[in-house]
């Protein structure tokens, strides 16, 4: 069975084929008293209750949703019905010794409880990360007695989610009622997939994947449901088209298998490069997992999965992928949607968002302050995109700000780890959430137990203490940016003295660079390249409240800015990989490359041209030129990493 290549499951990393989008029309309901859970909403005799319609998973924030409700409402409730044979919908599913019903959730902010016919059968805490609930014996309590099974179940949701509360991880999302700066419309609720599945009993709950091209294995992990009472085959099969790469089975006895897997065709180091993945060629490995009864060989479950073959690192000096140093061109991307918001239209336009990244120049993409639908990331994967993988910060530093951050960062690592696009990790941006941090021993001390979580749950990437400034323990120098003149933006990088003036000084933005000498000797030593991660932020708009770091006024200008900002950096011998602020308008923050509706404000090939600072000659006289003509054109082949990567 190949792994779904159409981007439409919700869980690309492991895929069945069997299951039922749960997305739609829902009953809905704001409960600004909070009287819900005293009034039994739960209850499907509570319908009345419902007095609106809200399309799902598109917040009710939004215009998607059909509610556009944009004021404070701290409790929302959903309620919809079931069919009874989707619950049923496998032989023996009525047999909890058979079959299990989950329903899973992509993401509810940002205190979730779910019932099934009455029955609590869930509670998750963490806006931005997936949980499921087995509502199996909640269906099979509501059918017990009952003469016929009733026609339909009511699932309902509530989920509670404080504007105000500061120290809970919040991204772009605005604590105040309108939108304002670089602020957004708050996110309550549903916003990513929900979807049903019915499983054996004993199932395939995870599946993960770290390659390591240099032993010639793939490194997987399975966990199951539970401890099988006897020991299990699972038998893998890795492909690449028709080839087949390996083909293994182990005995598993418990609920967590760590297991190798030989790939024989990555030791011949002079036909490696044909399997391995980067942008240029993203090539996926297909990974078709059975899990079986190891005497009858009967199959229990399967599910498809894939990885791809690379290997990331930071070494003197460079960014490298596969070992060679790769010069990372990033558009910083909010993910956050005019009719939408932080939710998607789904794996269709999600495809389109990571072509229209690739079309501009950028083989790199920073998904800023926020955990992005999973299925972004499948096309990442599929078409050749670097991923620097955030999460939303908190505005304040306290115990629970500790605890959520904490928490919910180690379950985003565990969702996105098998992506081979994901190549960075960064826990903290800007010191948000930290804004003492230089002052601050307890702090830094937070920043530096996060990185170190990081590098402990996967050792495999790059990882990032805070960035953009105030770095205690980073891999990537990464710097932010915002000057809006090129000429000064060339001056401060443009060699190895002008580079360690500003890091040794308060910095671009008026924040130390590094805030202890362990940072500032691994810089030194070259063992910390330097990236502009973000620069730019130029505006083109006309109407009021529009936001930018500058703003011009003609597609001339616009050119022309832009161009001058990438050119300076293209000159540094010291500068590896940049960020442009930002992908497309978003909001009132007007300073995309894309208008709001996608749009570009300039022709894509240009953006292009000025992005990788690779000029095609133009020689049709009525084609406008909105390059700078007065200056020569940037060589990318003076620098000694390689720009077409």
């Amino acid at each position: 069975m190949a792994t779904q290549q159409d981007g439409s499951y919700p869980r690309p990393v492991m895929c069945r084929e069997a299951w039922t989008s749960l997305d739609g029309p829902w009953q809905f309901a704001h409960d600004d008293a909070d009287e819900g859970l005293a009034q039994r909403w739960f209850d499907p005799s509570s319908d009345s209750a419902f007095d609106q319609r809200i399309e799902v998973p598109f917040p009710p924030e939004s215009p998607a949703s059909g509610v556009g409700a944009r004021g404070f409402h701290p409790v929302v409730w959903y309620r919809r019905t079931i069919s009874h044979a989707e619950l049923t919908a496998a032989p023996g599913a009525g047999d909890t010794d058979t079959a299990r019903a989950l329903v899973h959730f992509g993401a509810v902010d940002h205190h979730a409880r779910v019932w099934l016919d009455g029955h609590l059968v869930a509670e998750h805490v963490g806006g931005q990360t997936p949980f499921t609930a087995d509502v199996t014996d909640a269906l099979l309590a509501s059918i017990r007695g009952a003469d016929p099974a009733p026609d339909e179940h009511v699932l309902v949701v509530r989920a509670e989610d404080d504007p105000h509360a500061s120290d809970q991880p919040r991204g772009k999302q605005d604590w105040r009622e309108e939108p304002h700066g670089i602020w957004y419309d708050r996110t309550t609720g549903i916003w990513q997939p929900v979807w049903l599945e019915v499983v054996p009993a004993l199932h395939v709950v995870d599946v993960a994947w770290t390659p390591d091209v240099a032993e010639a294995v793939v490194r997987g992990e399975v966990t199951l449901s539970r401890r099988p009472s006897a020991p299990l085959a699972l038998d893998l099969v890795l492909t690449s088209g028709t080839e087949v790469l390996a083909e293994v089975s182990y005995v598993v006895g418990d609920p967590v298998t760590r297991l190798d897997i030989p790939v024989a065709a990555l030791r011949n180091g002079q036909d490696r490069d044909r399997l391995q993945w980067s942008p240029e060629t993203p090539r996926l490995v297909d990974i078709d997992v059975a899990l079986r009864d190891r005497g009858s060989g009967l199959e229990l479950d399967r599910v498809t999965s894939y990885t791809g073959l690379r290997h990331v690192s930071v070494d003197g000096g460079s960014f490298a992928l596969n070992g060679h140093p790769w010069y990372t061109r990033s558009v910083l991307n909010q993910g956050y949607r005019r009719d939408t918001h932080l939710a998607s239209r789904g794996g269709d336009a999600l495809r389109v968002e990571v072509e229209q990244i690739k079309a501009m120049g950028f083989n790199a993409v920073r998904l800023h302050q926020k955990a992005e639908d999973p299925r972004f990331l499948y096309w990442a994967d599929r078409l050749g995109l670097m991923v620097w993988s955030e999460t939303a910060g908190a505005y304040e530093f306290s115990p629970r700000a500790v605890a959520l951050l904490t928490t919910e960062w180690m379950e985003l690592v565990r969702r996105y780890r098998s992506h081979p696009s994901v190549v960075v990790w960064v826990p903290i941006n800007e010191s948000w959430g930290v804004q003492d941090i230089a002052g601050s021993t307890a702090q830094q001390q937070f920043a530096q137990s996060l990185v170190s979580l990081t590098r402990a749950l996967d050792p495999s990437r790059p990882a990032m203490s805070n960035e953009g400034w105030e770095h205690v323990d980073s891999d990537i120098m990464g710097l932010h940016d915002y000057t809006v003149d090129p000429e000064h933006l060339r001056a401060r990088y443009v060699d190895a003295a002008a580079v360690r003036d500003v890091v040794s000084g308060f910095g671009p933005q008026g924040r130390r660079p590094m805030l202890n000498d362990a940072q500032a000797r691994r810089f030194e030593a070259g063992g910390c390249p330097l990236m502009i991660t973000e620069f730019g932020g130029i505006s083109m708009a006309e109407e009021e409240g529009a936001w930018g770091y500058d703003h011009v006024g003609s597609t001339e200008e616009y050119a022309a800015r832009l161009t001058g900002l990438f050119d300076a950096l293209h000159a540094s011998s010291e500068v590896v990989g940049f960020c442009y602020t930002q992908f497309m308008d978003t909001g009132q923050e007007t300073n995309g490359l894309l208008f709001a509706d996608g749009t570009p404000k300039l022709p894509v090939e240009w953006i292009a041209e000025i992005v990788t600072g690779v000029r095609t000659p133009r020689t049709a006289p009525d084609t406008p030129e909105p390059l700078d003509t007065e200056s020569e054109p940037h060589a990318p082949e003076t620098h000694t990493l390689n720009r077409t990567h």
